[in-house]
């Protein structure tokens, strides 16, 4: 769809207007505006033109005009190809990111972006498979009890509890965390190594039924760990929607309950080259329950490899400039902090 330069800057100013109003725009605040050299009357055959080209709708209260997903899209495409780099509310976003670990960087970007944009932030960490051992501790609960935490190269925490049918030898526990983190530490989780790694035929007998009584603290980690999935401001979501048909309220809330469902729709993120935007009925395959909002995400990791993902929800009508600046940015700044910490674990 070819617009002139005159109708795509007018396009532009509903898309704005409506954004910042929630109301439509009419030919007589667009006249107003310094930016279009035209009288009210070649306005509104230009709305005219536009309505008949599926990027506007005239609502029959109203002599404004109101983009259409069709014409948000068309906004959108331009937003994303064009030269200008996209405004980031967040560009000052590191945060002292490098100095905390995974979980607290992933907790202060969902705040961060959820307060900045005034919208549904979420953020997917980076799945446990792609990390490796960074720490060890084995402690003795009781004396037929012990924990073991393991401290992961990205930050994350584990702890399994394991119970004898005879008390524990305490310098039996205080050989293991030594050996423990002598074997493990910078192993990949999901490295078929690790289990060879705990496996020594030269070990004494005692030692090594120990070790092999403690592995699956270990080797069965990736399998029951749960992708984390951190989100803030969905109050500000559920808000913008009070309005709503109660059944397309509550699929939101069903949605936001299923985090399973969620982390799927915001994997298709991965496979893009740069930001994704899904405007309205774009998401009907996808997520029908997100068919009357806009997402917006961006993936972040290491530079061979996508670890998961930056995004924003809320109404179509949003600024699509902020937000997808915003998501932008704050992907780049989880990725130099990803980096960073895979290349000293």
């Amino acid at each position: 769809m070819l617009l002139t330069p005159r109708q795509e800057l007018i396009l532009r100013k509903v898309v704005d207007a409506y954004a910042a109003t929630g109301t439509p725009v009419g030919s007589k605040v667009l006249a107003a505006d310094p930016e279009l050299d035209c009288g009210p009357s070649t306005i509104r055959n230009e709305l005219a033109i536009l309505e008949d080209t599926g990027l506007l709708a005239h609502p029959h209260t109203s002599a404004g005009r109101v983009p259409t997903d069709a014409g948000h899209r068309y906004h959108v495409d331009r937003l994303l190809h064009g030269p200008d780099r996209l405004p980031a509310r967040v560009g000052t976003m590191d945060m002292q990111l490098v100095r905390r670990e995974i979980d607290e960087a992933m907790r202060v970007t969902t705040e961060t972006l959820s307060q900045m944009t005034n919208l549904m932030a979420l953020v997917s960490a980076p799945p446990i498979d792609t990390a490796t051992v960074r720490h060890v501790e084995v402690l003795a609960l009781q004396p037929q009890v012990l924990m073991v935490v393991v401290i992961t190269s990205t930050g994350g925490v584990t702890k399994r509890v394991f119970t004898f049918d005879h008390p524990v030898d305490p310098g039996l526990v205080a050989w293991a965390g030594d050996e423990l983190n002598g074997r493990l530490a910078g192993v990949g989780l999901g490295a078929r190594s690790l289990r060879t790694r705990l496996s020594d035929p030269t070990m004494g007998t005692r030692e090594r039924a120990f070790l092999d009584a403690l592995a699956p603290a270990f080797v069965d980690l990736v399998a029951t760990a749960e992708d984390s999935l951190y989100v803030d401001g969905s109050a500000r979501l559920l808000a913008e929607h009070r309005h709503t048909d109660i059944d397309q309220i509550e699929e939101i809330m069903a949605m936001l309950e299923r985090r399973v469902s969620l982390l799927g729709v915001l994997q298709s993120a991965l496979g893009e080259p740069d930001v994704l935007v899904r405007i309205g009925s774009e998401n009907i395959e996808h997520a029908p329950a997100l068919r009357s909002l806009a997402l917006v995400a961006s993936a972040y990791g290491l530079p061979t490899r996508k670890l998961g993902t930056v995004s924003v929800i809320g109404p179509v009508r949003m600024d699509y400039a902020v937000v997808i600046g915003s998501v932008r940015e704050a992907a780049f700044q989880l990725s130099r902090f990803i980096e960073d910490i895979y290349e000293t674990s």
